[in-house]
């Protein structure tokens, strides 16, 4: 299948551009872009530059651009009268960077269920969890909530727990493509919230080395412009991360 998308990476002049990028790993990133392309005829109707330069975000932090694995995203996207490709990270990319980078011991997300929460310190902020062991009466439960934990190798760990009304709200405030019905936010609810949780967890208390800083800037980006991509945290230090202080 032939598209102005296709057409555009196997030009000579952008393939050269991207085996400079990518030097061995250019032919396997190329054969995996042409094939996302020919399967989403949305996609193909993009800019092409606007498509190679969201997969070579993807490709800058070695995460896969196969859709079904959830690492990241190439998003078609109506911006200004013209459609257009937008990078977005998936909430299985931060936990490999996070792990990749050396400093998590453990980082996980996950939905929360009715009977789920069971206390709350309105203090310190901190909610204790008694999960529902019986997987089948797990999913009968509503979900009601999301959230995200991380322990450092120091010892330092932090949780961050998100209802799905703030949920909601973060994505009706933030997101034009949520706002009008469309996007990741309505055909896969439940990873985008995850994802948000777990990137405000990362951004606001883990140690960010080079790759993900890169993703949390860069999520949600198109040709490098900021698209339904609210204000982060400035990311902690290590230093601080090793002394458990945040730098809110």
């Amino acid at each position: 299948m032939s598209n102005e998308v296709t057409k555009y990476i196997k030009n000579e002049s952008v393939g050269k551009r991207i085996t400079e990028l990518l030097k061995d790993r250019a032919p396997q990133f190329t054969t995996s872009l042409v094939t996302a392309v020919n399967d989403n005829a949305k996609l193909a109707a993009c800019e092409p530059q606007s498509v190679l330069t969201a997969a070579l975000t993807a490709a800058s932090m070695d995460l896969p651009i196969n859709q079904n694995l959830g690492f990241a995203y190439l998003i078609p996207y109506n911006n200004k009268g013209g459609n257009v490709c937008q990078f977005q990270m998936g909430y299985k990319g931060f936990i490999q960077l996070a792990q990749r980078s050396g400093y998590y011991k453990t980082i996980n997300a996950t939905e929360v269920r009715e009977g789920e929460i069971a206390k709350i310190d309105r203090l310190s902020g901190e909610i204790e969890f008694e999960w529902i062991e019986d997987e089948k009466e797990r999913e009968k439960a509503k979900i009601i909530g999301y959230v995200a934990y991380l322990k450092l190798l120091n010892g330092f760990e932090k949780s961050l727990y998100w209802s799905v009304e703030k949920c909601k709200a973060h994505a009706t405030r933030f997101s034009k493509s949520f706002k009008f019905g469309g996007g990741l936010w309505k055909d896969d609810f439940e990873s985008m919230a995850i994802k948000t949780v777990l990137k405000q967890l990362i951004s606001k208390y883990g140690p960010l080395n080079t790759q993900l800083q890169e993703a949390i800037v860069k999520d949600q980006t198109i040709n490098g412009e900021y698209i339904d991509n609210p204000d982060y945290s400035e990311p902690i230090t290590i230093e601080n991360a090793e002394t458990g202080a945040s730098n809110e």
